[in-house]
């Protein structure tokens, strides 16, 4: 019963989202000025939301709206089932279950309301009739003799597989592990099935938008996270013709979103060697970091810490045994991150293999391996979990290795407190590590080691006497750079790079849907997310918020 009415609760909420949707979109499309004779700014839907709003759709749409609004002409490109199997709607236990494309394609239809639609006929023109802002919608079309090319081969020859010269397998691959929610592939039926199906679905996209931009020839696209197949396809062709692709995602901050002609899941981040936190500057980051030192932040909407759990007794008792105490921070190991991440060791379990050959040397050392929260997340569930290394490689059999599950929230900041140095593969954990002055062994390329914040080694060897010589060090001193560094880069996250939607989203239902506000359509003129993105697209700006953009 309680299910129920909860599902019930969730369909009315998002029917009276998409109401309000429906009826700022013909508002929008009304009040729009006439187009300026400009290239248009091309929008790219395919991954961002199946049947509700998400924080991506929502940054998606309320852009181009912020865009249109100042004339400058938008050409949406959307999913009409355009794939065999999508991303979001592939049902990993059932890969032969079709999406559910009537449901997605009502929502994108809602998001476009009072758009025309435009019909591709191959002819280059500037934009559409009139340069007007239109939608073009791509369907499936299946190809027999790709279809017949991929059927003979193994999951290793899918991995490498090119076709006229595109790199499906490759482009493909990131998209399929994170649904499987694992990193090392399982050579089966199932898995060939699925990954002959994206690469089918890619090649359509490519097809498609390769059209598409030849008749709209658009001055820049804009694409959700591009690490996606689809997203990561239409990168990668409107990239061989010189088109400027901007990718998004969420930001660090609730309800913002990040905006970058980098790769967005990795965060570049450009930062002046001139810039240094003012006074003011200091007490607005610090006042962030207590909130997050007591486990009270979210991102996308997602709360990883319910609560937070000191060091209790027995475990004091233990370490207290130990000479040192070391901990292990690790990651998700499908997330969009971990392609970046993947420089110095082939993924984040050869590192861990290297970890505990590691601890059996030195028994004097108590190792803390903590997994990820987001391991466990009811729905995303770690298919290749780090408790499941754990228990094959019987790890916990080692008396000066523990093991804390994704499920226990143990403070963090507690044990690096207590800690000789702290170990990371890639994640922001290492960050603020590194702000509390610890010393930070890295292992994984991450947003922030493009500035010396932590102990980053360039190869295996080297990873390796390093952590010997920290291990049997009297004491490791870390540069003052590292923190100076550190904090300025989180400064940058947090407040400049984080471009602030909230003034139009609220939270929906569930966590990772939001819900449009209802506003007067101007007031995104005046919103300095739009101002920003405007900047970024038209006058050489960084997709930075200015010190004078920012709330208090």
């Amino acid at each position: 019963m309680k299910n129920t009415l909860r599902n019930l609760h969730r369909r009315l909420a998002r029917l009276l989202n998409n109401l309000r949707i429906y009826r700022m979109a013909r508002r929008v499309a009304r009040v729009t000025p006439a187009p300026r004779e400009i290239r248009p700014v091309a929008f790219f839907k395919a991954s961002s939301g199946l049947d509700d709003l998400s924080w991506n759709s929502a940054f998606h749409l309320l852009t181009s709206w912020g865009l249109r609004l100042q004339g400058i002409p938008v050409a949406y490109f959307a999913c009409k089932q355009g794939m065999s199997r999508c991303v979001l709607g592939t049902n990993r236990h059932n890969p032969a279950q079709p999406p559910p494309c009537r449901s997605c394609i009502f929502q994108a239809k809602t998001l476009y309301s009072g758009v025309p639609v435009n019909r591709l006929s191959g002819s280059p023109i500037m934009g559409t009739p009139d340069n007007q802002t239109t939608v073009t919608w791509f369907t499936f079309e299946r190809n027999v003799e790709l279809e017949a090319a991929l059927k003979p081969l193994s999951l290793p020859e899918l991995m490498t597989f090119t076709w006229q010269g595109i790199p499906l397998g490759e482009l493909v691959l990131p998209a399929l592990r994170w649904i499987l929610r694992r990193h090392h592939l399982v050579d089966d039926d199932a898995t060939r099935f699925l990954y002959r199906e994206y690469i089918l679905s890619a090649f359509n996209v490519a097809q498609h938008f390769e059209q598409f931009l030849e008749q709209t020839q658009p001055q820049a696209v804009i694409v959700f996270n591009g690490q996606f197949y689809p997203e990561a396809t239409a990168k990668w062709v409107a990239q061989r013709r010189g088109v400027r692709v901007i990718t998004h995602e969420v930001g660090l901050m609730p309800m913002t979103g990040f905006f970058t002609e980098g790769e967005a899941t990795i965060y570049p981040i450009e930062i002046p060697d001139s810039f240094e936190l003012t006074e003011a500057q200091n007490a607005r980051l610090d006042a962030y970091l207590e909130q997050r030192f007591q486990g009270n932040f979210s991102m996308a909407g997602i709360q990883f810490w319910p609560s937070m759990k000191g060091l209790d007794e027995t475990f004091l008792e233990k370490a207290a045994a130990f000479r040192q105490i070391v901990p292990v921070f690790t990651n998700v190991i499908f997330d969009t991150s971990q392609p970046h991440a993947n420089t110095v060791f082939s993924d984040m379990f050869a590192w861990l293999d290297l970890v505990l050959k590691t601890a059996r040397l030195h028994p004097e050392t108590l190792f803390i391996l903590r997994a990820h929260p987001d391991e466990a997340r009811p729905g995303k569930e770690s298919q290749e979990s780090v408790a499941e290394w754990v228990q094959t490689h019987r790890a916990t059999e080692l008396p000066n290795l523990l093991f804390v599950p994704p499920q226990e929230y143990l403070s963090s900041y507690e044990l690096i407190a207590r800690s000789k140095f702290v170990m990371i593969y890639n994640s922001t954990i290492g960050l603020e590590a590194s702000i509390l002055g610890a010393p930070v062994l890295c292992a994984g390329k991450a947003r922030f080691t493009r500035y010396p914040t932590v102990f980053f080694p360039q190869s295996i060897g080297e990873y390796r006497d390093t952590l010997e010589k920290f291990l049997t060090a009297e004491k490791i001193e870390a540069p003052v750079e590292f923190r100076r560094n550190a904090r300025r880069f989180l400064y940058y996250q947090l407040f400049r790079t984080s471009l602030p939607f909230g003034e139009f989203l609220e939270r929906g239902v569930l966590p990772v849907n939001a819900r449009l506000k209802i506003f007067e359509p101007h007031r995104l003129l005046e919103a300095p997310a739009i101002q920003t993105i405007t900047r970024g697209l038209f006058a050489g700006g960084d997709f930075l918020l200015e010190e004078s953009q920012q709330k208090r």
